[in-house]
């Protein structure tokens, strides 16, 4: 009889894990877990709470957002973009002599230049917000979880992921256990 031989174990081997999920059962808790989490010094962190809490983006220690930067900076293009076509085509390529007007007549040039502003500036909008969140991204891994449906309903999830510099599986896990979280979950890729 020979032994059946098991293929050496790697690292590699192993499921990855995206991070780990710590569910609690009121938005109280859930904020207070989110200053203790920030205090420790954990930076890749995310909540999920059936409806919006004003308080968790500063209890996580998120930053302002750069979409408005964004905005701005489409809607001067765009503003520039179509004062400069007008311009253009008024002076330079098809200059017309009307009623003794200038060629470079301004405020006929308002209400497109405006219209130009919002266009370009809502195009960024958008396109922006799609860069800034990762989208399209049809699938998250927290998904995976299968009390993360109760996410929508009544129960509140913190997740650290594990490419947080300060993650480590035992000790993230222990820490989470100790912030009045009824479960700690595993969220695996």
């Amino acid at each position: 009889m020979s032994a059946q031989a098991h293929p050496p174990s790697h690292p590699h081997s192993q499921p990855l894990i995206h991070g780990l999920m710590a569910e609690f059962n009121s938005a109280d808790d859930l904020i207070a877990a989110a200053h203790q989490i920030h205090d420790a010094g954990f930076k890749r962190v995310d909540a999920y709470t059936p409806y919006p809490i004003e308080e968790l983006s500063e209890a996580l220690g998120h930053h302002r957002s750069k979409l408005p930067a964004i905005v701005l900076t489409g809607g001067i293009l765009g503003a520039l973009g179509g004062y400069g076509l007008q311009f253009w085509a008024a002076t330079i390529a098809y200059p017309m002599n009307i009623g003794g007007r200038p060629f470079h007549s301004w405020p006929a040039f308002i209400v497109p230049t405006f219209e130009c502003t919002i266009l370009a500036a809502a195009l960024f909008a958008v396109l922006g917000m799609f860069a800034l969140n990762g989208l399209p991204h049809p699938y998250h891994p927290v998904f995976n979880v299968p009390r993360f449906a109760l996410a929508s309903r009544d129960r509140y999830f913190l997740v650290i992921e594990a490419r947080d510099p300060k993650f480590d599986r035992q000790d993230t896990e222990r820490f989470l256990t100790g912030l009045k979280a009824s479960e700690v979950f595993e969220v695996e890729r």
